[in-house]
C-alpha cells in the first residue's frame, strides 16, 4: 500500500492537471509496491514522440487542465526536425498530430532540448540525486555514469512525475537495489580492441543480452573510458537487454572497486560471474549485422544516441573533404547544431552529402528513403532497431569504416575486423 502525504492527497483530490498527474503517479506507485512517493529534482520526457493520436490528445488534455512542470524537464526526441535540418516523410494528419504533441509538451514548460543525450546538453543531475528520466540510453547514462537515481520511466508516467515533482519510492531509487549481482569480467579481452570506438557498442550489446534487467559490474577495464564510449555502451546494453544501471570498476562513480559495486561480502553471494571470451565478442559483433554479405550500401546513419560535438567534428576529420556517394545521416541535438552553425561545420558537412538530423532520428520517424535498402552504422542501438523500424538491412562497423563506405558506396571493413 502506498501512503500519500496530506499535501499529496489534497493535490490528487483536485480537478486540474496537477491532480490528474498526481493520481497517475500514486496509482503507479501502488502497482509497483512503493510505500510512498519521493521528491525528484528533474525529469527527462520520452512521451513527446508520436506513436498515435492518443498520446497527442493526452498531452493536450493536460495542457487544457493547466498542467505545468514543477521541476526541470528536458525533452527527448520528437517525430519532427523542428530546426529544419532534415525532412520527415510524415504527411497529413500524422504530421499535424506529431507537431501538436511536441508543442503540447513545450506548453507544459518542458525545455526544447529534443535530444536523447540530455546529459551532453547540460542536464546532469549530481551523484545520489533522485530524478525521473525516460528513454533507455538516457536512463542508463544517468544512473551509471552520473550516479543519479532513476527508474526507467515510460510514457506518460514521466510527464506526470515532472508535473508533481514526485516519483514512486522503489527500484533504482533505493540504494540496496543498485548493487551489482553479476560480474561481467572482460580481463581476457585484448585491450587493443577495447581501445577502439567500435568495441563499446559490441560490448554493450553482449552485456545487455547476458544480463537482461540484472545489475552488472564490468571488471577488467584498464585506463579511462571516454564519455562518448560509455554513452555507446549504455545505449547498446539498454537496447539489447533491459539495462537501467551498469557499473564499471574504477570508471563509474558507484564502483571505485568491485567490493563497493557489489555491496560487500555482508550482502550475500553474487548470482554469478560471466567470463567474457573472444568467441562471445565475435558472436555479438556478428549479430549486429543483418546484411553482412551486402556488396553495396544505400545510406550511413550515425548518432544514436545523438552525436556529441566532438563526434560530429570527427566526421569532418575522417571525410577529409571527400564527398560521400551515399548520404550520411548524422543525428544530433540542437545544442550541437547551434555550435556547428556558429563555426561553419554544419555547412561544410552538408556540402559533403552529410544530412544533419536534429530533434529526432532516422529510426523513430520516416526520414530514410522508402526502399529495400542497406544501412551502415556504428551504433549498437541503430543496429538493434533499424531492421524493424526502417526495413533496412544493417551492416555494423566503426565510424571510420562507415564514412569510408559512404564515400565508396560499398561496405569497407578495414578497421572493423572481428576480434
Amino acid at each position: 500500500m502506498t501512503t500519500l502525504s496530506d499535501e499529496e492527497r489534497l493535490i490528487a483530490a483536485g480537478t486540474d492537471g496537477s491532480a490528474m498527474a498526481m493520481r497517475i503517479v500514486a496509482e503507479s506507485a501502488r502497482l509497483l509496491g512503493a510505500p510512498r512517493l519521493i521528491p525528484v529534482a528533474s525529469a527527462h520526457i520520452d512521451g513527446a514522440l508520436y506513436h498515435g493520436d492518443a498520446g497527442t490528445l493526452f498531452a493536450e488534455e493536460l495542457v487544457r487542465l493547466g498542467a505545468r512542470t514543477a521541476i526541470r524537464a528536458t525533452l527527448n526526441v520528437g517525430a519532427l526536425d523542428l530546426m529544419g535540418c532534415s525532412k520527415s516523410r510524415l504527411t497529413g494528419s500524422d504530421r499535424d498530430m506529431a507537431k501538436r504533441l511536441m508543442l503540447a509538451y513545450e506548453a507544459m514548460g518542458c525545455e526544447r532540448t529534443w535530444t536523447c543525450a540530455p546529459y551532453q546538453a547540460g542536464h546532469r543531475p549530481t551523484l545520489g540525486t533522485d530524478v525521473a528520466w525516460g528513454e533507455s540510453n538516457a536512463v542508463a547514462f544517468c544512473n551509471s555514469v552520473l550516479g543519479a537515481r532513476t527508474n526507467r520511466y515510460g510514457d506518460y508516467l514521466d510527464i506526470a512525475c515532472a508535473i508533481t515533482g514526485r516519483a514512486p519510492d522503489c527500484g533504482l531509487h533505493r540504494p540496496e537495489n543498485r548493487r551489482a549481482t553479476v560480474v561481467f569480467d572482460i580481463a581476457a579481452i585484448d585491450p587493443v580492441w577495447l581501445a577502439s570506438d567500435w568495441a563499446w557498442p559490441v560490448l554493450g550489446t553482449l552485456f545487455g543480452r547476458e544480463l537482461g534487467t540484472a545489475i552488472g559490474v564490468v571488471s577488467g577495464v584498464a585506463g579511462p573510458v571516454s564519455e562518448d564510449r560509455l554513452k555507446a555502451f549504455g545505449a547498446a546494453a539498454a537496447s539489447a537487454g533491459g539495462v537501467g544501471l551498469f557499473h564499471i570498476v574504477g570508471i563509474t562513480p558507484e564502483a571505485p572497486d568491485l567490493a563497493t559495486a557489489t555491496g560487500g561480502a555482508d550482502t550475500g553471494p553474487l548470482t554469478g560471474t560471466i567470463m567474457v571470451t573472444p568467441a562471445m565478442i565475435r558472436a555479438a559483433q556478428a549479430g549486429l549485422s543483418t546484411a553482412a554479405g551486402a556488396t553495396r550500401i544505400d545510406a550511413v546513419a550515425i548518432g544514436s544516441p545523438h552525436l556529441s560535438l566532438e563526434e560530429l567534428e570527427s566526421v569532418s576529420q575522417l571525410l577529409a573533404g571527400r564527398t560521400a556517394r551515399v548520404p550520411i545521416y548524422a543525428c544530433t541535438g540542437r545544442h550541437v547544431v547551434r555550435e556547428a552553425d556558429r563555426t561553419g561545420l554544419r555547412k561544410a558537412l552538408e556540402r559533403l552529402n552529410v544530412i544533419i538530423v536534429a530533434d529526432t532520428c532516422v529510426v523513430v520517424t520516416p526520414i530514410l528513403p522508402a526502399i529495400d535498402g542497406v544501412l551502415m552504422t556504428n551504433s549498437g542501438k541503430f543496429a538493434h532497431y533499424a531492421p524493424g523500424n526502417t526495413g533496412y538491412g544493417v551492416v555494423y562497423g566503426s565510424m571510420a569504416d562507415c564514412l569510408e563506405s559512404a564515400v565508396t558506396g560499398r561496405p569497407i571493413m578495414a578497421e572493423s575486423g572481428v576480434i
